[in-house]
């Protein structure tokens, strides 16, 4: 019996053409439909394996219900992050931070990252398994599938919490459909396991061109924050550390940051369009409303008028008599040179002022972070700070260097248990303290008699 490409995994909603597999008893040996193939010859030769890798990448960009519409615009409501300014009733759900079991766009970034680790799992088990690969691309291939499932679980597990935690292939599909819910502590040793070999099998060289497919420093990276929300701030300073000496990357002026040829892109997700997903939801003509602005809080939390991420990443419009930050980081609405970038470089320095400031080297906190600020023109910090002073000020420069930019500021407020006090005083009316997980979605539950429900939304 062969195995086909063929979806039977969480009934997810995206259906893809690349990763599908199923199994089941024939009489009769048909061979795969046209428009699939047999799981195995998919990784008999270099260049079908890399096409099966590179669709992990390219299902990760969807603009419509893809990871990045749910990771960025999703978590940037929920938290002081992004201001939405329309009325659907989905995004307004988790503007309030009342999200319903029910919500269809929470089903659909569930379904959607499982989906992206359903086709990790796929590649990895294929990968692993194949005897015909190059040695060099084999190694290649598995550390970019590896680095794509904890990528995606690094997600889940923060908006989440407690998630199922599905590592074989579709050979496995049903038992895969109902596990229960695995620990966060399970998942992170996971997703710490997976950048480890990751890192182990990646080169230091790009693939490729304009940083579009991971290097061993992209998982540094990855691993660094990783660390760093683990708590654990010495691996987090010594990855941060291997991607700051490596001498590959640094820090353009504000203007320049997000072109898809910018020196501070340690990981971009490209597009055939020339236009990120970014761009084309923040940009909006002089009189048109944007959906998503920059929160009011947040614009007014600059410190100086002439901080240059005000200057180059927002733009004021003033319509009927209320004022909209829009947010300019990248340029375009329409074809150019942008891409979407995952990964960049100013994150390791305010990774490792963090992770230092724990530590209590304050002298090497102050650097880091000054790093940063004199790259928005801003001058140091001050030298003599105390340990909570530096921890508010690095806050402070993620909040207005990550606005805008896969929910950094969703998952800062959590991670550091700031949630209640920053929404709770924002949101009075509709902040709890179980806002700060997702609900699991009500129809994953009913496939999944396993799964149980996050606290305050029984």
């Amino acid at each position: 019996m062969k195995k086909i490409y063929k979806n039977i995994f969480y009934k997810a909603l995206i259906i893809s053409t690349v990763l599908t597999v199923s199994s089941c008893k024939k009489f009769v040996e048909l061979g795969a439909p046209p428009t699939q193939i047999l799981f195995e010859d998919a990784f008999k030769t270099d260049a079908s394996a890399q096409s099966v890798v590179l669709g992990l990448y390219s299902f990760s960009s969807q603009a419509a219900n893809g990871l990045l519409t749910s990771l960025n615009f999703y978590s940037g409501v929920s938290s002081d992050d992004l201001q939405y300014n329309s009325s659907d009733a989905l995004y307004q759900e988790f503007a309030n931070n009342s999200i319903s079991s029910t919500n269809g766009a929470a089903n659909t970034i569930w379904g959607t990252t499982y989906q992206l680790i359903k086709n990790a799992n796929n590649a990895i088990s294929g990968i692993t398994a194949s005897a015909s690969l190059t040695p060099s691309v084999k190694s290649q291939l598995l550390g970019e599938a590896k680095f794509m499932r904890a990528f995606a679980y690094f997600y889940l597990v923060n908006l989440y919490g407690d998630v199922p935690l599905p590592l074989k292939d579709d050979y496995s599909a049903f038992e895969n459909a109902v596990l229960p819910r695995s620990s966060t502590a399970d998942v992170y040793t996971q997703i710490i396991r997976d950048l480890t070999d990751a890192q182990t099998a990646l080169p230091t060289a790009y693939v490729g061109t304009f940083r579009g497919r991971v290097n061993k420093y992209a998982v540094s990276a990855l691993l660094a924050r990783v660390y760093l929300y683990q708590k654990d701030y010495a691996n987090a300073e010594a990855q941060a550390t291997q991607v700051i000496g490596s001498a590959v990357y640094t820090l353009p002026s504000p203007d320049v940051a997000f072109v898809n040829t910018s020196n501070e892109i340690i990981w971009q997700i490209g597009n055939t369009t020339g236009f990120s997903v970014f761009g084309s939801a923040y940009i909006t003509a002089a009189t048109v409303i944007p959906a998503f602005s920059l929160a009011d809080v947040t614009y007014q939390s600059f410190e100086s008028p002439t901080d240059l991420r005000r200057t180059n990443w927002t733009v004021t419009k003033t319509i009927g008599g209320k004022a909209y930050y829009g947010i300019t980081k990248y340029k375009l609405a329409t074809a150019g040179n942008e891409y979407n970038i995952a990964l960049r470089f100013a994150e390791q320095y305010l990774i490792r002022a963090e992770a230092r400031a724990q530590q209590n080297n304050l002298s090497g906190a102050k650097t880091d972070v000054d790093m940063v600020r004199s790259r928005a023109g801003l001058v140091g910090v001050s030298a003599l700070l105390t340990q909570t002073q530096m921890l508010t000020a690095i806050e402070q420069e993620r909040k207005v260097e990550f606005f805008g930019e896969w929910g950094h500021r969703w998952l800062d407020l959590k991670r550091t248990n700031r949630a209640n006090a920053v929404l709770g005083a924002l949101k009075p009316a509709t902040w709890k303290t179980t806002s700060a997980l997702w609900p699991i979605p009500q129809a994953q539950i009913i496939i999944n008699s396993a799964l149980t429900q996050n606290p305050g939304y029984n």
